[in-house]
């Protein structure tokens, strides 16, 4: 049975897995401790006793805690109560009685005071905000303590409290905007198709890559004969991709081949009127002023794929029609963590796309190793496929505009390649966002999700990691093929979890996704209890001219997220985790294993009788008194 004790030490270890240090019942800081002496939550001026007090950054920290979820918080007409009764017995109301002493008797004048209320598994953590003029400022529940540690407490502070619009979130509306002006500026001066314009934007990044070696936009002057400015521009891109060291040949070729437009498009080399200059000297000064630096100074960010994302949603072009899904930052960012990547790790792409899952995880194991390391990851330990030339162009341009990681990008067709030849590479993580919905019929039945899945498993070494985004559908598996490939899978692989994420992770695509970890090369063990995860509340939120953003929430629940995949929290409750043994006729998802283990309380059995009533009460009133066994009143 827990009691209020359990409950006060399991928030304590919350704290600490922040490290936040907090101290009960009483503080070492004088000015706190002569603010508490006259605090009682009695109010009768003797010494009050907060569960939880702590400084972060100036900031003050001051937590009540109740074993029942119904003391919360105590109301008095929409206001949190500060009668004597409230404070003593109301988790919330007690820790804004302790946060008005501290402001009165101290010179810290913004307070978090939390109400923390129900047991270990089922729970509230409710924080508001006080400042120096007593003005309360309510604020969404948390799941863990992550937004006020002293990295975050601040940013949290001013976007939450102040209204303050957070610098990424003005970057990412600056680079939308630069997007949405570059794409028409390309259709309208250049006459671009939808798969050229990323085209067009990649290679003048890599002929600007040249300037420390010569390259400047004044070369471009317009001429029309043989030094156009398409030519001068593919050959300083020529000169960058030598300089990058991309091989073999053949690739080499490939690429430039896929830029040729540039020099060979006259209406792009051919001074435009309304310009009075060139179109492709146009866009190379847009990009540099706008698009470059920033590409350059954002390591993790995947600037190329967001413009190529872009193009797409504005055009409604064939991003859809043939699959193509393109993964945000925060999800490739999460799949390194739920793989726990290392830097001696090799990982593998399959369907790369733009270079989106290993430009992050490229990152992570750069921003975790020595200078020794280094040098062998980005030569060594990052390798792709991608089937569609266009895209392995801005692929490859991605990579080689962070210096690093583009050699072992390869052209072709995944299932062109045998998967025992593949796991030769020693591939120790896979990652994969695999084409949609190509399974249409007989014909390609062997290009749906879970074909991808198996032959991505089969290609990395035995106990490789392997992290999938799909459409919850592939996991539901309602074919006769996928239910072959389901059991296939656990004959020889082992899943580990699903996590179902938010709608709207592709924003304006219609694709609800989910993530699959599995571990490769060792069976299902009958008795394996797969964790199963609802992580639609993600704290991202769609913004209107904006898309999807993270709002201050994300960085609390991904770390619950965490907590919970890594078994630091082992007993979430069900509503958001279900741990279960499986079998391949299951849906892998968490609706599917989903139970209620809430007991209903008094109001909550009160409320249902009260519905009920009031139901009946209207289908009398309506002359539908049939419906609970009564005849109708002829005489009415």
């Amino acid at each position: 049975m827990s009691s209020e004790a359990d409950f006060a030490n399991y928030i304590q270890t919350r704290l600490e897995a922040v490290e936040i240090f907090s101290e009960s019942q009483s503080t070492c800081n004088v000015e706190l401790n002569g603010a508490l002496a006259t605090a009682s939550k009695n109010q009768t001026g003797l010494r009050g006793y907060p569960d939880h007090v702590a400084i972060v950054n100036g900031f003050v920290l001051v937590m009540e805690d109740k074993l029942d979820r119904l003391k919360l918080v105590l109301r008095d007409g929409g206001e949190i109560s500060q009668t004597v009764d409230a404070t003593k017995n109301y988790a919330l109301n007690g820790a804004l009685f302790y946060a008005r002493k501290i402001i009165d008797g101290t010179h810290y004048k913004k307070v978090f005071a939390f109400g923390n209320a129900g047991d270990r598994k089922h729970h509230v953590i409710q924080p508001i905000f006080i400042d120096g003029d007593k003005n309360i400022t309510e604020l969404p529940e948390v799941d863990t303590f992550k937004n006020f540690t002293a990295e975050n407490i601040d940013s949290y502070w001013r976007r939450m409290v102040l209204g303050e619009i957070p610098p990424e979130e003005v970057e990412l509306k600056k680079i939308l905007r630069q997007a949405e002006t570059l794409h028409e500026h390309l259709r309208n001066y250049g006459q671009l198709g939808e798969d050229e314009k990323p085209l067009v934007v990649s290679a003048i990044l890599l002929a600007l890559a040249e300037k420390e070696f010569g390259f400047d936009i004044k070369q471009l002057t317009g001429d029309e004969e043989i030094h156009t400015d398409g030519a001068k521009l593919f050959e300083h891109m020529k000169n960058h991709l030598l300089r990058a060291n991309v091989r073999p040949e053949v690739k080499k070729e490939r690429v430039l081949s896929q830029f040729g437009l540039i020099k060979d498009r006259p209406l792009l080399n051919t001074v435009n009127k309304n310009l009075g200059k060139t179109p492709l000297k146009f866009f190379t000064e847009f990009i540099a002023d706008n698009i470059y630096d920033a590409l350059k100074n954002n390591s993790a960010e995947d600037y190329l794929g967001r413009f190529y994302g872009e193009f797409i949603s504005y055009s409604g072009g064939d991003g859809q029609s043939l699959g193509v899904v393109l993964t945000p930052r925060h999800i490739t960012e999460l799949f390194c963590d739920l793989v726990d990547l290392k830097p001696d790790d090799v990982v593998f792409d399959p369907c790369c796309g733009t270079g989106s899952f290993l430009i992050a995880a490229m990152s992570r194991m750069l921003n975790d190793a020595d200078d020794y390391q280094r040098k062998h990851i980005k030569q060594k330990q990052i390798h792709g496929i991608e089937a569609r030339e266009d895209m392995f162009s801005i692929a490859t341009t991605n990579m080689i505009l962070r210096g690093d990681g583009q050699s072992n990008l390869l052209c072709g067709d995944f299932f062109a390649n045998k998967p025992g030849d593949l796991q030769l590479n020693g591939f120790t993580v896979g990652m994969m966002n695999p084409p949609y919905s190509q399974a249409k019929n007989s014909a390609t039945a062997h290009l749906s999700e879970l074909k991808f899945i198996r032959h991505l498993l089969e290609s990395v070494t035995v106990g490789g990691r392997v992290a999938v985004i799909i459409p919850v559908s592939a996991m539901i598996g309602k074919t006769r093929d996928d239910k072959i490939d389901k059991c296939d899978i656990l004959r020889k692989h082992t899943l580990e979890g699903v996590i179902s994420l938010n709608k709207n992770t592709f924003y304006r695509i219609g694709v609800v996704p989910c993530i699959a970890i599995f571990t490769a090369g060792e069976p299902h063990p009958k008795s394996k209890r797969v964790k199963f995860i609802n992580f639609e509340d993600d704290g991202f939120e769609v913004k209107k001219h904006v898309g999807l953003v993270e709002t201050e929430r994300a960085k609390d629940k991904k770390f619950y997220l965490l907590d919970c995949w890594r078994g630091k929290i082992s007993d979430a409750p069900s509503k958001f985790m279900v741990t279960t043994t499986i079998e391949p006729s299951d849906e892998w998802l968490h609706s599917f294993y989903y139970y209620n283990d809430e007991l209903p309380t008094e109001n909550d059995f009160s409320n249902t009788v009260a519905d009920y009533l009031t139901f009946e009460f209207n289908m009398i009133a309506h002359g539908r008194e049939y419906l609970f066994g009564a005849k109708k009143n002829s005489c009415r």
